[in-house]
């Protein structure tokens, strides 16, 4: 019995276990998008752009890395202003030169004519040709670059010159001496207190700062780079609570620094009462809050409270007011299970319901708490746009079901009245409102939302106009490309779905997914997402096709139904009919599916797996499902021009059925080849793709789900047919093969029963595994086989092949 046992799971439980398989087309969807892994339709930039770096993201430490005011563009103006010269002058000698020409400008001496024809004209290389002290600074200054800005490279870590930068320094600092032109001293004096940060002697690095820098009357932004490399030697000094205040003070003077500034405050590891010791004055105080609520991925509450106590009137508190919407988002808003968006949908922490209950009763207190201080903002009108408070408490109430007190903040609003971006985020919330029945799968008005639907196509559709077509993850403006899609397959199509009509819900999922006017590549799957290719390829059946076909022909009208089948009328016929065929031969209806594969190009390239172990020519698999196997495993593939197309296979089976009612004498072999034909077409069998777009050796473990499951993983059709075929043949030889077959069929039934850990671990005492094994041993068909046809040459044959039968017709004392 021990030897049955493992022989049994040798010829079934792989399916389960089986991961060295050829070819695994296993379904997965992409990375996880830093700026997509959560349903949002709040816009995290409604506040402004001035904090936008610091909007909530949880998968990246910052939203965005770029500053919102370029360091070049602020330090080329002021060169501009002092000299009088043109701004983008200043700018292209100063930060947009190459090697060749910067090694020319490092011993620039004034005279114009050793410069190239393109300097020549520049009007900041003029000035500083007339004007020695100015170009005394730029040759100090370039001769400082190359020792400050090392290239750090982990193979190759090349240290810093500290003796040359202790010598700069010292250089550094009799020139600033010396300097009469405050603008010129500053920019000294940086450069200076650079060199000695640099070269880790802090002490004078401080010195020169409180000397030369604190005390200079001038305005410049020079002053706030200073402040930020005090801040890091009074840190390397032993204060680390002083140098997190005087990061915060950049990270509010510089907004060119503010990235840097909220790292490094970071990175002195002050609490922020620490930090708060050094505050005098309550925009201090505000700053301090709101770095710490800017890192805070958790509730931030107390951070708003004390930056709105401190200064109601700061944009601060705008950003940290969306900041925690789009937190009460990622925990609150769940992705369908058609449309699944973010990783937690795949690994939630925990699937006990309690918990997800106690969970959701955590921030749904959180949710009222935000809310009241929205409606504080609102109603104090200190803020300088309270509507964002209003709008605020409007979607919170949305998210919490309330749709009556939804309505009725957005009724206080007047939308004409407001900026653009709050008018634009009133017009979503209102979209979200009016489609309270559709989330709820009642009967609606559609054509009521098409204004609002048509108004963010042209949003979505500008914000990617100059957008180039492959990008990788630069989707952080997206915002309207996202709302809509989010609206469309995680509103839109569930709706229809629970309606009944699931062509509709198909066609909601490809509008969502285009996001351009004009399409570079017009096929129907290159454009869509994973997420709705996966829904059509899966759950659509001849009858959804049908409804496709039909709203395929009303794309003229002027409503929501002619919006939808608009977007799929720009793409491409052939993956249409595909896949339309295809769900043709998952039913069964041959003579539709080869009327359906004539209208696939010629040339079209119908879906071969990737040989995940071939080589050369040797890429694809190719399989031929009318050829007869005894084991499942190894699968028997096939080269590429003995290989079976689905227009070839349904043309096939056609003919085979016509031939099953024609040629009523020869009836059982024609079910026979047919039964072998669908029972490769299953997840065991060699053809699985001529059903099914992907394979994984997680499908078994899963429950039957979709319209052709009974084929692909418990072999009803062909177990029918099997039966049919027997019945009809009179053929010992031949009935022995069926019933063979038809134990095979069984057992794909009886798998679906197992739980999939205890083959790993030949756990015993699980009731599924001696179910399992028990089921197995008690398959009628193979006690049939044994009984009634152990003298036919097929059963020799078979049980000579088939370690599973072999052991099962062993005597048990062996």
């Amino acid at each position: 019995m021990k030897t049955f046992k493992k022989s049994l799971l040798i010829f079934s439980a792989f399916l389960i276990t089986f991961f060295g398989e050829i070819a695994v087309n296993l379904a997965c969807g992409g990375e996880i998008d830093p700026y997509d892994y959560y349903i949002s339709y709040f816009h995290n930039n409604i506040e402004g752009d001035e904090y936008s770096p610091f909007a909530y993201n949880q998968m990246v430490y910052l939203n965005s890395e770029t500053d919102v005011a370029s360091e070049p563009d602020i330090n080329s103006r002021e060169w501009a202003r002092f000299l009088h010269v043109k701004n983008e002058d200043v700018l292209k000698v100063m930060y947009k030169t190459d090697s060749a020409t910067n090694v020319k400008l490092v011993n620039f001496d004034g005279n114009i004519s050793q410069l190239p024809d393109s300097l020549q004209e520049n009007s900041f290389i003029q000035a500083l040709g007339k004007r020695k002290a100015p170009l005394k600074y730029y040759q100090f200054a370039k001769s400082c670059e190359p020792l400050a800005n090392v290239t750090f490279n982990l193979w190759d870590a090349t240290p810093r010159d500290t003796t040359a930068m202790a010598a700069k320094a010292q250089e550094g600092l009799k020139l600033t001496t010396a300097e009469k032109d405050d603008f010129l001293k500053l920019r000294y004096a940086y450069q200076t207190e650079r060199m000695f940060h640099f070269a880790g002697m802090h002490a004078e690095s401080k010195s020169t700062y409180e000397t030369h820098i604190k005390t200079s009357k001038i305005n410049s932004a020079v002053k706030g780079w200073a402040l930020a490399l005090y801040a890091g030697s009074i840190r390397r000094l032993g204060n680390p609570d002083e140098a997190a205040f005087l990061f915060s003070k950049v990270f509010a003077s510089n907004p060119e620094r503010r990235i840097q500034a909220y790292k490094n405050y970071y990175y002195t590891s002050s609490p922020v009462q620490g930090a708060l010791k050094y505050a005098s004055s309550n925009d201090e105080k505000a700053n301090i809050w709101a770095i710490n609520g800017f890192g805070n991925a958790d509730s931030g509450i107390e951070s708003m409270n004390k930056v709105y106590g401190y200064e109601p009137k700061s944009l601060l508190n705008g950003t940290l007011l969306v900041r925690e919407v789009n937190k009460l988002e990622q925990n609150l808003i769940q992705a369908n299970d058609i449309a699944k968006i973010g990783y937690n949908y795949y690994f939630s922490d925990n699937d006990n319901p309690k918990y997800k209950d106690s969970l959701k009763n955590v921030n749904l207190k959180h949710l009222n708490e935000i809310r009241n201080f929205a409606l504080k903002l609102a109603a104090e009108k200190k803020y300088p746009q309270p509507e964002l408070g209003t709008l605020t408490a409007a979607y919170l109430s949305w998210m919490e079901n309330n749709d009556p007190l939804a309505l009725n903040y957005l009724a206080t609003l007047k939308p004409e009245q407001l900026s653009e971006r709050l008018r634009d985020q009133y017009r979503i919330i209102d979209l979200l409102i009016k489609a309270k029945n559709i989330k709820k799968g009642n009967t609606f008005n559609e054509n009521g939302l098409l204004p609002t639907l048509k108004w963010l196509d042209e949003k979505r559709f500008a914000e990617n106009k100059n957008q180039p077509y492959e990008q990788y993850y630069d989707n952080a403006d997206k915002r309207f490309s996202r709302t809509t899609r989010n609206f469309y397959q995680q509103i839109l199509a569930p709706a229809y779905l629970k309606m009944g009509d699931t062509a509709k819900a198909a066609l909601a999922m490809v509008k969502g997914d285009l996001n351009r006017k004009t399409l570079k590549e017009n096929s129907l799957f290159q454009n869509m997402s994973y997420e709705s290719i996966n829904f059509w390829q899966k759950y659509l059946s001849p009858k959804s096709m049908q409804g496709l076909a039909v709203y395929k022909t009303k794309a003229m009208g002027n409503d929501v139904t002619a919006l939808l089948a608009s977007a799929l009328n720009q793409l491409k016929n052939d993956d249409f009919y595909e896949l339309y065929g295809t769900t043709y031969l998952r039913t069964h209806q041959y003579d539709k599916a080869v009327q359906m594969f004539a209208k696939v190009s010629t040339g079209y390239h119908y879906f071969a797996p990737e040989n995940w172990y071939g080589d050369g020519e040797n890429t694809k698999l190719y399989a031929n499902p009318f050829i007869e196997t005894i084991n499942d495993f190894p699968k028997k593939y096939v080269t590429a021009k003995a290989s079976i197309t689905k227009k070839t296979f349904a043309a096939e089976m056609l003919r085979l059925q016509k031939l099953t009612v024609s040629d009523k004498k020869n009836a059982a072999l024609y079910y026979y080849k047919m039964a072998n034909a669908v029972y490769q077409t299953g997840y065991f069998g060699n053809s699985w793709f001529l059903i099914s777009y992907d394979w994984s050796s997680y499908d078994n473990s899963n429950p039957a789900k979709y319209v052709y499951d009974g084929d692909y993983k418990k072999a009803q059709t062909a177990k029918a047919w099997y039966l049919k075929a027997r019945a009809l043949s009179t053929n010992a030889d031949f009935k022995a093969k069926c019933t063979f077959m038809l134990a095979k069929c069984l057992q794909k039934q009886i798998i679906m029963n197992a739980n999939p850990l205890s083959f790993y671990y030949y756990d015993k005492k699980d009731i599924k595994w001696r179910n399992f094994i028990k089921a197995n041993y008690n398959n009628p068909y193979l006690k049939e086989l044994r009984f009634n046809y152990n003298k036919t040459p097929f059963y020799a044959v078979a049980a000579g092949e088939c370690s599973y039968l072999g052991d099962f017709v062993r005597p048990k004392t062996q």
